[in-house]
């Protein structure tokens, strides 16, 4: 089989979180019929209302209409058995970042994944694809799909190929990402944090660690940034809105690769993560909601 012709209809999506609510909503809308797992129905629904309210949302600001929503829900199917992913002809790991767990839903996804061809891709932001294609005993298949938060707005795509990733399988996935969900495609190497998070996450640490030092208020380094360099917004904000539990997950893993101190965590970051004050999921990081 020529895997360039072999068309990715079937997709599924696991974890229905703030990432995987988003790539499902942007595959249903994209034609595909669309997956969506949770580990139980209390979580499950729970991200069903937050695409339903995703599509509301997207009709009251004229982006779709009223018959683009309702079609966009018929492409989306529920589930809490991952067994149901045996006819996928993709599935897209989104979840909390956190490798054991993603380690897991890999070898699981590789004993219930029917066809020869199906690939497997994991949204990390930060975990080496590879040692998730070593979970499996299709590592060709394999490869790294970053979406960015909210997905169904920022159409950015950093597409991370394995050391082993196969060539067919590339391809397929690059003109799924660019043509078939129309996203904005940027690659990278396989390398902890990427191109994106290797470039961001020591600028939200370095602002993290001027906070900390009683340097400047929050306030002051927000409106620094935001005001003074035209930033959508300042990097306090913007780490209370990935999720502090997020920017210390992608900081750890950063230094645990490349030993560098800019991407140690800072003290501060890890006390308020053990705190369960994590940015706007909770209602409270550097600033409260």
């Amino acid at each position: 089989m020529n895997g360039v012709t072999a068309v990715i209809r079937a997709v599924g999506v696991v974890g229905c979180g703030l990432m995987g609510s988003g790539i499902a909503e942007v595959c249903a809308r994209a034609g595909l019929d669309t997956l969506v797992h949770e580990v139980d129905r209390t979580a499950l629904e729970t991200g069903r209302r937050r695409i339903r309210h995703s599509l509301d949302r997207g009709v009251e600001r004229g982006i779709l209409t009223s018959v683009e929503r309702d079609n966009a829900l018929d492409r989306l199917t529920f589930t809490t058995e991952l067994a149901d992913f045996a006819d996928r002809d993709l599935a897209i790991e989104a979840v909390p970042e956190i490798e054991h767990l993603k380690l897991e839903v890999f070898a699981a996804l590789d004993q219930t994944m029917g066809k020869p061809e199906a690939l497997l891709a994991s949204n990390t932001s930060s975990i080496p694809v590879m040692k998730l294609a070593a979970a499996t005993s299709r590592p060709g298949r394999v490869m790294g799909v970053h979406f960015f938060n909210p997905v169904p707005v920022l159409d950015l795509v950093e597409l991370v190929p394995a050391l082993v990733t196969d060539d067919t399988a590339w391809e397929r996935m690059h003109a799924f990402v660019g043509s078939t969900l129309g996203r904005h495609v940027i690659i990278s190497q396989d390398r902890a944090g990427f191109v994106v998070n290797a470039l961001l996450i020591p600028y939200l640490l370095s602002a993290i660690r001027m906070f900390e030092s009683g340097f400047a208020s929050a306030d002051d380094i927000d409106n620094g940034m935001a005001r003074g360099c035209a930033h959508p917004m300042g990097p306090l904000a913007l780490a209370d809105h990935i999720g502090l539990d997020t920017t210390l997950a992608v900081a750890e893993s950063l230094y645990a690769e490349f030993k560098e101190p800019l991407h140690a965590p800072p003290p501060l970051l890890c006390r308020m993560v053990q705190a369960g004050h994590l940015g706007r999921k909770t209602g409270r990081g550097f600033h409260t909601y």
